[in-house]
C-alpha cells in the first residue's frame, strides 16, 4: 500500500515553499494538482508524474490521487497557499475515511504553506495585527445569502476582512455588494490593500479605500484586505495597530 500527504506549495514562488513541504514533494512519486499550481512547481517535480486537470474537478483528482496511492505509489496532491485554506485538505480527508481500513493508503499528513492571505498581508505592511475574518466571495459552493450574511458580521463586529475570489469573468457583482455591506459600518476612507498573484511574476500590489477600491484590477487571483476602524494608510503601507500603545501612550 502506498501513501498520500497533502501539502500548501505556498503562494507561488518556490522561496515561500516551507522546508517541509519541499520535501515532501521531493520524496513523492507521483503528484496531483490543478494545473496552474503544478506549473509553479515545475521546476522541482521534473522526475515525477504528474497528473492536472482543470478547475471545478477537484473530486475528480483527489480520487484518483486516492487511486495511486492504493496502486503503491506515494502520492502529494498539491494546493497553493495553506492546503487547510480553500484547499484540498479537506476533500481529501472526506474522501479517504471512506475507503476500507484494509484497503486504505497511509496518511502522511498534511503540510502547512504560507497562505495567499499571508502573503498579500506582508507585501501590504501590517494590516492584519488585530483580529480579522477570511471570507471567500465565490458563490460556487456556498450559497451567496450565506456569505453576505457573513460580510455582514464581519463588518458589524470591526474586523479587518480578508477576501478571497473577489470578482471573476462571470461573477463582478459581489465584490460591490460586500463593499456597500462595508460601506454602513465604515468610512469610505477606511484603506483596502489589493494584492494580485502574490509571489508570482505577475505580482501587483495597491492600497485604496474603502469607496474606490472596486474601480481597482481585481480579479480571481486578488486579495482584497479591508481594515478595520483603526486601520491606518501611512506612505506605503497598511497597519492595523495591535493596541501596544495603551501601554506605551508616546510611542
Amino acid at each position: 500500500m502506498g501513501k498520500i500527504s497533502v501539502v500548501g506549495i505556498g503562494p507561488g514562488s518556490l522561496d515561500d515553499m516551507t522546508y517541509r513541504a519541499r520535501r515532501t514533494i521531493e520524496e513523492a512519486t507521483v503528484v496531483v494538482g490543478y494545473k496552474r499550481y503544478v506549473e509553479l512547481i515545475e521546476d522541482i517535480i521534473k522526475d515525477k508524474r504528474v497528473l492536472d486537470t482543470g478547475m471545478t474537478q477537484e473530486i475528480d483528482r483527489c480520487r484518483a490521487a486516492l487511486k495511486e496511492a492504493m496502486d503503491g505509489e506515494t502520492v502529494v496532491v498539491i494546493s497553493s497557499g495553506d492546503a487547510g485554506i480553500y484547499g484540498m485538505a479537506g476533500l481529501v480527508l472526506e474522501l479517504l475515511v471512506k475507503i476500507d481500513e484494509a484497503e486504505r493508503p497511509e496518511f502522511g499528513g498534511i503540510v502547512p504553506g504560507v497562505s495567499a492571505m499571508s502573503a498579500a498581508a506582508a507585501l501590504l505592511g501590517a494590516p492584519i495585527m488585530h483580529d480579522f475574518v477570511v471570507i471567500s466571495l465565490s458563490d460556487l459552493l456556498t450559497p451567496w445569502e450565506i456569505i453576505q450574511e457573513r460580510a455582514e458580521l464581519a463588518a458589524k463586529g470591526d474586523f479587518v476582512a480578508a477576501l478571497y475570489n473577489p470578482r471573476s469573468h462571470k461573477r463582478v457583482g459581489q465584490i460591490n455588494a460586500v463593499q456597500d455591506i462595508f460601506l454602513r459600518y465604515r468610512s469610505p476612507e477606511t484603506p483596502v490593500g489589493v494584492v494580485t498573484g502574490a509571489s508570482r511574476d505577475n505580482e501587483a500590489v495597491l492600497i485604496s479605500t474603502l469607496g474606490h477600491f472596486t474601480n481597482e484590477d481585481i480579479n480571481m487571483f486578488s486579495l482584497v484586505i479591508i481594515g478595520n476602524s483603526k486601520t491606518r494608510s501611512i506612505g506605503d503601507w497598511m497597519i492595523t495597530p495591535r493596541g501596544y500603545q495603551k501601554r506605551e501612550p508616546g510611542l
